[in-house]
């Protein structure tokens, strides 16, 4: 469900599907992001975490062109963002909200939504349309529910449908912002082996999170926010790591000291930067 593989030397090289670099955003010039950089290549999975008001969502909204920087840069496959053209390359799952947003809808029309979206009300509907819907919900494990209504699904069938709406576009890179807040385990666990199928395809992702679950196995690599500005950028936090209650909404998640150093920077990660609560630095 990826796009063409990339010519063997940018493959040997890593060549980003993402790149970030140096990017300071905000709203009505209040910066919120402070020079962050970061990238993601084909096959990887990214996960970007940090506390409510780190700037996660403000990353998001970056790199899909919602917010303009007001300094650095944000590319996607080459191309400075936002490129109405490589749209398609691109799949976004929001945080959770209702799939049928209250309209009445089947798990099919949702789906197809994603597929037709951008391509004007006389579109034709073609059999590798029809097919491409069917695979992307087989693909999040409710090929038995195309039928159903939307309104009908638990909270975590609901997400899923988003995840094939997303998917149903046969996207080279998918942005998660949050997909598993709120979500049953089995619904992770599906959504974890969705990713896994779509990494090994050479598709990358970036994922936002509080906490990684069982998405763990599959992180590359974190990168963490704290006060808009990266503090790690580094192996994926390992198996284990404590984790303790974000004030501001009381769901867990990985919090790291930051570091000293110039405000921006983004240091190597000192032994015991990952620490539990009430350890000093």
């Amino acid at each position: 469900m990826t796009g063409p593989a990339l010519p063997p030397d940018q493959a040997r090289e890593g060549a980003p599907v993402l790149r970030v670099d140096d990017v300071v955003a905000g709203y009505d010039g209040r910066p919120v992001l402070h020079r962050v950089s970061l990238r993601v290549a084909r096959g990887e999975v990214v996960a970007v975490l940090g506390a409510n008001g780190s700037g996660k969502s403000t990353l998001i909204r970056a790199v899909l062109g919602l917010v303009r920087p007001s300094a650095g840069s944000v590319r996607l496959f080459g191309v400075p963002a936002p490129a109405s053209r490589q749209r398609h390359r691109i799949g976004y799952v929001p945080q959770r909200v209702g799939a049928g947003s209250g309209v009445p809808a089947t798990v099919a029309e949702v789906v197809r939504s994603g597929r037709l979206a951008g391509r004007g009300p006389l579109a034709l509907w073609r059999p590798a349309d029809r097919a491409a819907v069917a695979r992307a919900i087989a693909t999040v494990g409710l090929a038995g529910k195309a039928a159903e209504p939307v309104a009908a699904l638990s909270g975590g069938q609901q997400q899923r449908v988003l995840i094939a709406r997303a998917l149903v576009t046969e996207p080279e890179l998918l942005v998660l912002d949050e997909p598993t807040t709120g979500v049953d385990a089995a619904s992770q666990q599906t959504f974890a082996k969705t990713l896994e199928r779509f990494t090994r395809d050479g598709g990358a992702v970036l994922l936002v999170a509080h906490e990684l679950g069982p998405l763990a196995p599959l992180v590359a690599r974190a990168v963490v926010l704290h006060q808009g500005r990266v503090v790690y950028d580094g192996p994926a936090p390992p198996a284990g790591v404590a984790a303790h209650t974000d004030h501001d909404d009381h769901d867990d998640h990985l919090h790291p000291h930051p570091p000293a150093g110039p405000p921006g920077m983004a240091p190597e990660a000192p032994p015991g930067a990952w620490q539990t609560p009430g350890e000093r630095p």
